[in-house]
Order: structure tokens, then C-alpha cells, then sequence
């Protein structure tokens, strides 16, 4: 990857899985749709891998429980903004309990 503007901006944040059932496939789901809306790369880390935000099977293949510890990362010229749109994903538990 070129440096600078090519690459724009980076962003890492941790984040907690707190909903009562983990990353299945609806919340899988709503990771995957919200991701694609940016132009960033955006993935998703946690258990040893390393995910691509827009894939619905990706996400899934981390089989993220309540409790995981998962780690955000975009770069790109929206990167903080897809980063903080999910962000807000999982502090509202994707709708859930």
C-alpha cells in the first residue's frame, strides 16, 4: 500500500461483544451492510484472525461470543467514520438484549 494520501487515514479500536448471543448471523449482518456503505477497508480481529468487515461469512467465521474482545480496523479517507458507525453497532447490542 502507498503511503500518504493514498493510503488517507487509519483507524484501531477495541471493542467488546456485550449483546447476550454473540456475532451470529444477524448482527453478522448488520456489520457486513453497514461496512460496505464505506469506501474504507475495514476488518474485524479477535480470536486469533483477521476478518473482512463486509463479508457476512467472514464475520461469522470468528465466532465471537459475549465477552470476546474483537479489535476495528479501517484505513482510508472515511476510516474514523466506519469505525465509529460500528462502534455504535455494538454499544446498541445490534437491537438485542
Amino acid at each position: 500500500m502507498d503511503s500518504g494520501a493514498a493510503a488517507g487515514e487509519q483507524c484501531v479500536r477495541q471493542v467488546l461483544v456485550t449483546n447476550q448471543l454473540g456475532l451470529h448471523a444477524r448482527p453478522a449482518s448488520q456489520i457486513a451492510r453497514e461496512a460496505q456503505a464505506f469506501a474504507a477497508q475495514i476488518s474485524i480481529a479477535g480470536q486469533g484472525q483477521s476478518v473482512d468487515a463486509k463479508s457476512i461469512l467472514d464475520i461469522l467465521t470468528l465466532s465471537a461470543g459475549m465477552g470476546s474482545t474483537l479489535e476495528i480496523r479501517a484505513s482510508g479517507s472515511d476510516a474514523a467514520q466506519a469505525v465509529d458507525r460500528l462502534m455504535e453497532l455494538f454499544a446498541a447490542k445490534f437491537g438485542e438484549k
